[in-house]
């Protein structure tokens, strides 16, 4: 089951890139193609086309049958898919989705936007157990952009959902990646908990080898003794985005050790050399696999 921060409205031309996005719909049907099951669409260029761009791309994701979190046309519809639960191979999981913000641009004509706010949060995972979530992931749009390692902000909002009993807390927007954890919860000492503050980039145009790259992170569920679900591992592939020889050309997303010689393959051997550099010495139980 793969999840997917979409971090652009989707909509009706004209479209556009930085600073407000815009993408077509057939960005949205790649997506579906490649394999991605859930859309997380609650970041910070959420509003970019205003509340229109929002209603647009949830109406878009709607009409190709993909499941999404973090934005609703107005209250009834956030009351009506909150909490998000899916089935995934005989697991009930549900998923949860907020953002620090919307860059300086407020929700209108009834639009909603899942920001971080505590309370809500703590109601939304209640509301997911009581639902029969036997897995909870939260997905946070939170950070500083362009830095290796997490702020103090992420580390005490990170206590925060770890007492809540929460199983993953998957985080981007800083655009490059930062450390993962796989442990004890340390307030639910029979519960594993997953962190990760950062995966980077899937996809990117950025200019710098931090930006050109992120993390796929793979979690495996499975059942104890006594039929409960748990988490049983948590490990992470290296992506490094390369574009093609012609503006025309499609760009690609290749495992980084698989980006072939030629002008890309330098740079992502220095993504990959800071990216293992960080993982080397900060992650906990959350190894890589390699191709």
């Amino acid at each position: 089951y793969a999840v997917f921060n979409l971090e652009t409205p989707v909509g009706p031309p004209p479209h556009s890139g930085y600073p407000c996005f815009n993408a077509p719909e057939a960005f949205v049907d790649a997506l579906k193609d490649a394999g991605f099951d859930l859309m997380l669409t609650a970041n910070n260029h959420t509003l970019d086309r205003g509340h229109r761009g929002l209603r647009s791309t949830v109406g878009v994701l709607d009409s190709r049958g993909l499941a999404h979190t973090g934005t609703y046309a107005c209250d009834s519809a956030r009351a009506a898919a909150v909490p998000l639960l899916t089935e995934i191979n005989g697991f009930k999981v549900s998923f949860l989705n907020y953002t620090y913000g919307t860059n300086g641009i407020s929700p209108r004509d009834g639009v909603v936007v899942d920001y971080i706010d505590r309370e809500r949060m703590k109601a939304d995972v209640e509301a997911a157990r009581a639902a029969g979530a036997e897995i909870v992931a939260m997905c946070i749009h939170w950070g500083d952009e362009y830095k290796l390692l997490p702020n103090n902000s992420q580390r005490l909002l990170a206590d925060f959902v770890e007492a809540l009993g929460v199983d993953m807390l998957i985080g981007g927007h800083p655009h490059v990646i930062q450390p993962m954890e796989f442990r004890p919860n340390r307030y639910y000492p029979d519960k594993q908990f997953v962190l990760v503050y950062s995966l980077g980039n899937f996809i990117s145009n950025m200019k710098t080898p931090d930006t050109r790259g992120g993390a796929m992170v793979h979690v495996g569920l499975g059942r104890g003794t006594d039929g409960r679900a748990k988490l049983t591992r948590a490990e992470y592939r290296l992506l490094f985005t390369v574009p093609g020889s012609r503006p025309s050309d499609n760009f690609r997303v290749l495992e980084a050790d698989s980006v072939p010689a030629g002008p890309w393959r330098g740079r992502a051997e220095d993504f990959m050399r800071r990216a293992r550099a960080v993982f080397d010495r900060h992650n906990v139980g959350v190894a890589e696999v390699r191709p």
